[in-house]
């Protein structure tokens, strides 16, 4: 099975989250992704704990599927490989700053004069343009920057760092994805490739789906745990009598009486449906007294049966083992190359005609470099003569 991607064939420039996690989408839906990277600079995510087998999980989760050929960019020899690479991949994704890859001969116009039908991505914190095109940046700068951090978090103790990377994935990985295959339509209608700027900074912005859209319509400033969405009703998390969590979403009026209903206190329904802050926050402690009546399994058995928008707030090791997850076969085995497999999530995206099975994890530094190469026209001499001059490893 090829995967509804197999046509693309995409040269992947990008380190750490945004940029691999965008390409491993790709890949996953049958794209051809080879990553370029620097035989003397380290990808940070190779040696980001915890370790398999002595290889970092997340790198081999966010580069399966994709080949490496390393590279230094920086030496003539290696510009030549890309042109000749550009021959037949029309797609290049990029995380350095704005100006680097244009110092080293590989911007959009350059790589654009090779192969017009190039869609060229670039993954930033801030764009290529404007005042903090240049400035260094990480998920929890984008979030604070974009507006979301002033009202996520508790009113009396600020904002939280989030547990996963908002701008990085949702901003910049999934938004680049997006734009990418909007290009590869738009290409097959005019022929011609374009530059995509893709801002993580920007994207979160525009996540503001709500909050901004009163805003901007109504002059209304969301702060923490004044919106119905973010702590200022009784849509929330309550502690259970042995500290563990659950999650509370009865909006609708069938859900909060169901919900009531189940904690014994019917009667508390007409409270959360009144709009007033005083009396969603007297629920919220009449609902805080009797979550904490129960111990966690308790509540789990008790919610089970009940349809009223209550889950379990539960561990990653939970999660995994969860049936509705099992049933969704979110869990896949990678195969390591050794014969064995590693654990992973699998792909997300359920297509009819389904999806390529996993064909490795993430690939070791330069692992396909003699591959490529070879592919491409090389002698083997003419390989380690790069090798000895340090082009490729």
């Amino acid at each position: 099975m090829l995967g509804p991607l197999a046509s693309l064939k995409v040269l992947d420039f990008s380190t750490l989250l945004p940029g691999p996690f965008a390409s491993l989408l790709l890949a996953d839906m049958g794209a051809e992704v080879l990553r370029i990277e620097s035989p003397t600079r380290m990808d940070l995510l190779r040696v980001l704990p915890p370790h398999d087998q002595g290889v970092s999980a997340s790198h081999a989760y966010l580069n399966r599927n994709k080949r490496s050929l390393a590279l230094d960019l920086k030496q003539p020899e290696a510009l030549e490989v890309i042109k000749q690479l550009l021959q037949d991949h029309d797609i290049v994704l990029e995380q350095f700053r704005p100006g680097v890859m244009d110092r080293l001969g590989l911007g959009y116009e350059a790589l654009k004069a090779i192969n017009p039908k190039l869609i060229y991505v670039s993954i930033t914190g801030y764009g290529q343009t404007g005042p903090y095109k240049d400035r260094a940046g990480h998920d929890i700068n984008y979030l604070a920057l974009a507006g979301l951090s002033s009202y996520t978090g508790r009113a009396d103790s600020g904002p939280v760092p989030l547990g996963m990377q908002v701008a990085d994935v949702a901003g910049g990985s999934l938004h680049g994805v997006i734009g990418l295959l909007a290009a590869v339509i738009a290409r097959q209608q005019t022929g011609q490739g374009q530059h995509l700027d893709v801002s993580m900074t920007d994207c979160a912005f525009s996540l503001n789906a709500m909050a901004g859209a009163g805003y901007l319509a109504c002059g209304v400033e969301p702060g923490r745990e004044d919106q119905m969405l973010n702590g200022g009703s009784f849509y929330d998390y309550y502690r259970s009598r042995d500290g563990r969590w659950l999650s509370v979403g009865s909006l609708e009026p069938v859900f909060m009486q169901q919900l009531c209903t189940a904690l014994g206190r019917p009667e508390l329904a007409a409270q959360g449906l009144s709009p007033e802050p005083a009396r969603q926050q007297a629920l919220k402690e009449a609902l805080k007294v009797e979550f904490e009546k129960y111990d966690f399994a308790e509540l789990c058995e008790l919610f089970a049966g009940v349809d009223a928008c209550v889950e379990p707030v539960l561990s990653l090791g939970e999660a995994v083992r969860h049936p509705q997850l099992k049933a969704r076969e979110l869990v896949t085995e990678v195969p390591r190359g050794d014969g064995s497999t590693q654990a992973q999530m699998a792909c997300p995206l359920k297509f009819s005609d389904g999806l390529p099975e996993p064909r490795h994890v993430g690939a070791g530094l330069g692992e396909h470099t003699d591959q490529v190469l070879g592919e491409l026209g090389f002698s083997v001499e003419r390989i380690e003569e790069l090798r000895r001059a340090r082009v490729v490893l």
